[in-house]
């Protein structure tokens, strides 16, 4: 039996047309539209060659995309059984991991994306930090089983953490440690074993889909989690979560011009509320929305912690986050099975 690429240079070479870039695998009708192309119009060989090219590409992505978990997988968790204060519950957000580095310990945040990747920031696995390993399914760090409920018998509580070592880092080519604007600032950790899906531990979702890649998320509230700074002290032992809103970027831009430093598209900032942000122990963890236009209401990752002014929490101040829109193109390119 011919293959793909057999069967198309057949095709090609009876309308006299040169392929070329053509990966096995690219979708049958996505070529021999091209071919109808070039018959109708009769498109020299170099345009042909281009448009099949980014054909494959799209088509590429496309299969990078099915190593992703489907939506009635990740952004998914139990129904939280309190509500309000800002420790999160056992369980609440089971994406989230913590970062370890071999001499400081645990560093910054990440959120797990699929049974081998997490998304964190690049300024988080610079050459200076000797990442070890993450943590998978943590609630307090300083406790191995985390329960909650005051009726003996009847607590709720989360399995063990899982440690996992790291296999490979990939850092976003564009970013720059000594570039403070933080432009790039998203990185893909690559683990050294996979992932098993509990209760505790779900991958968080990407926005993919078109209605996520264009909507305008300013005004949205959105969540922040981690085991960060508080104003009390220099990190805390249990998860915290804050709601935080989008501030449109020309505003935040006006904000960060004082400090000489310039927000671009391909950054997303919230926060601003007195009290409510996210500090440097969150750094690369997941900027959340949720999404309550699908059924499932998943809970999608839209940024990722990258800067903000020194002083955490400042009134009319947001953080700076990486953009998720702009950089999945970038991610389902950097996956491998």
């Amino acid at each position: 039996m011919l293959s793909n690429i057999e069967n198309f240079d057949i095709i090609a070479k009876k309308h006299n047309v040169r392929i070329c870039l053509l990966h096995e695998g690219t979708s049958n009708h996505l070529v021999i539209a091209e071919l109808k192309l070039k018959i109708m119009f009769q498109l020299k060989s170099p345009v042909f060659c281009i448009l099949i090219y980014f054909c494959s590409i799209a088509f590429s992505n496309e299969i990078k995309s099915s190593l992703l978990p489907d939506r009635d997988v990740c952004g998914r968790q139990e129904e939280m059984r309190i509500y309000g204060g800002v420790e999160a519950n056992v369980g609440e957000f089971p994406w989230l991991v913590l970062l370890k580095d071999r001499d400081y310990g645990f560093i910054c945040g990440g959120a797990l994306i699929n049974t081998r990747y997490v998304l964190t920031a690049a300024h988080c696995v610079t050459e200076d930090i000797n990442l070890e390993s993450v943590r998978l399914g943590e609630h307090n760090v300083k406790t191995d089983e985390d329960c909650e409920g005051d009726t003996p018998g009847l607590e709720y509580c989360s399995d063990p953490p899982v440690d996992i070592e790291v296999e490979e880092i990939i850092s976003h080519e564009t970013y720059d440690d000594n570039d403070a604007n933080g432009y790039g600032d998203i990185a893909l950790l690559r683990l050294k074993e996979e992932v098993n899906y509990t209760t505790h531990i779900n991958p968080i979702c990407l926005p993919l889909s078109v209605e996520l890649q264009n909507k305008i998320y300013t005004g949205k509230i959105v969540v922040v989690a981690g085991w960060g700074k508080s104003e009390k002290t220099l990190g805390s032992d249990v998860k915290l979560k804050v709601e935080v809103p989008v501030e449109s970027n020309n505003d935040c831009a006006k904000h960060y011009k004082e400090n000489g430093l310039s927000i671009a598209g391909s950054q997303i900032c919230a926060g601003g509320v007195k009290g409510k942000d996210s500090c440097q122990g969150d750094s690369g963890g997941p900027l959340m929305y949720r999404d309550l236009q699908t059924e499932e209401q998943n809970w999608v990752c839209i940024g990722v912690v990258s800067y903000g002014l020194q002083k955490c929490g400042i009134e009319h101040i947001p953080g700076v986050y990486t953009r998720v829109t702009e950089y999945t193109p970038w991610i389902l390119e950097k996956l491998k099975p």
